[in-house]
């Protein structure tokens, strides 16, 4: 079921996007547990890949307008849309690792950075911010809000949090049997605008983060995004939707159910 373009999903094919969901979630646990100095970029694309066959689903990176990955790995000042390859890891770097898997038609995304050895304080709090940025964002949502209700509760944030640029012109996405889908998540903005939210409505929310500009620019191979500046980034994102019991992180191994305790937010996953 479609209305303006925004696909509505059944509770079953909510589901089966959990299982999806899982994969990605299970994924990056394993590669954030995996990502160490001396390793390439590459080397954590491989164990992604086996660990997503392994678990009965196939990658909706890979192949996807030509991108050669299962994974993007998008290191220090690389905002999002590294491509995986020879690049070595080194103690000090960041790395944000954007997943996605598909069940049955069914797709699910989701992001992390990770920090490799010891990093600057205020990196870690680069991190720390733009993570929970996206756990406020999502907190916002309600049944019958608006989806800029969440754009505006991650601005709020981070802007309370310091001087930090939200990159621009890069948004999260409606999500289901396509990866991107309307609408568009943005980062910032005014509350109350946009598509309702509504059951069966499921949700990418994905803010990237930098130490500086807001600007970015892309590299000569037509995917890497870097800051204007040159200053690190960082990027979190889940998948989310809206049950009458409250939220469900599709991407989350807990379903999200103890950050939304802490946020005082209901848990609609089962």
């Amino acid at each position: 079921m479609f209305e303006r373009g925004i696909e509505i999903k059944t509770p079953a094919q909510i589901e089966i996007m959990r299982r999806a969901g899982l994969v990605v979630g299970k994924t990056l646990e394993l590669l954030r547990h995996s990502a160490a100095a001396g390793m390439t970029t590459g080397e954590l694309d491989a164990i992604a890949h086996d660990n997503i066959r392994s678990l009965g689903a196939t990658s909706n990176f890979l192949g996807y307008h030509g991108f050669t990955g299962v994974i993007c790995t998008s290191v220090n000042d690389e905002v999002v849309h590294g491509i995986p390859g020879a690049r070595v890891l080194n103690d000090g770097d960041i790395i944000s690792i954007d997943c996605g898997a598909i069940v049955d038609g069914w797709h699910g995304d989701a992001a992390i950075t990770v920090a490799i050895g010891e990093v600057p304080a205020e990196v870690t709090e680069l991190m720390r911010v733009t993570e929970e940025s996206m756990w406020r964002g999502i907190a916002a949502a309600s049944l019958g809000g608006r989806v800029s209700d969440i754009s505006h509760a991650i601005e709020t944030y981070i802007e309370g949090e310091g001087d930090y640029g939200i990159v621009e012109g890069y948004t999260g996405h409606g999500i289901g049997t396509a990866m991107h889908q309307p609408p568009n998540v943005p980062n910032y903005g005014r509350p109350g605008r946009g598509p309702k939210l509504v059951k069966g409505l499921a949700l990418a929310v994905e803010p990237m983060v930098s130490l500086g500009t807001a600007d970015s620019r892309t590299l000569a191979d037509d995917w890497t995004v870097v800051t204007a500046d040159g200053t690190w980034a960082a990027h979190f994102e889940h998948s989310f939707t809206l049950t009458d019991q409250g939220t469900w992180i599709l991407t989350a191994l807990d379903g999200g159910e103890a950050k939304l305790e802490e946020l005082g937010i209901p848990f609609g996953g089962r």
